[in-house]
């Protein structure tokens, strides 16, 4: 069984900021990695695209991808999250608790290079492909 990764909003900007397609970085790892997204991964990404040929391109790419749904045990999650995490002092921003709560309900590992992910109990998070 493929392991699940859920590539953070980072990984795919950072790749193009580096003048990489962050889709053929995940390629090669495909038959051992199914790779997962959500909602708020697919917006932060799309939202800073200018060019609307790229921005088609990452929708279709992202169309191949399994998303996982927001459900309401996700978004309950994620209050929990929040809550617990702002009262030990760590206040992370609300897209990442909706990113690593979803990670948590798929069982995903989340590719990431913020390092907060990794002060979220239960979570795995990594910051290069395996």
């Amino acid at each position: 069984m493929a392991s699940l990764v859920l590539p953070d909003s980072n990984f795919f900007i950072r790749s193009l900021k580096a003048g990489l397609d962050p889709f053929a970085q995940l390629s090669p790892h495909a038959e051992k990695t199914e790779f997962v997204t959500c909602g708020v991964v697919i917006a932060e990404v799309t939202r800073g695209l200018r060019a609307p040929s790229l921005r088609q391109k990452f929708e279709e790419n992202f169309a191949l991808m399994t998303c996982v749904s927001t459900t309401a045990l996700i978004w309950k999650r994620t209050a929990q999250l929040a809550w617990s995490l702002d009262r030990q002092g760590l206040v992370l921003p609300l897209p990442d608790l909706i990113i690593a709560a979803t990670a948590l309900e798929a069982g995903a590992t989340v590719l990431t290079f913020d390092a907060h992910f990794k002060k979220i109990p239960g979570l795995r998070a990594t910051d290069r492909l395996i």
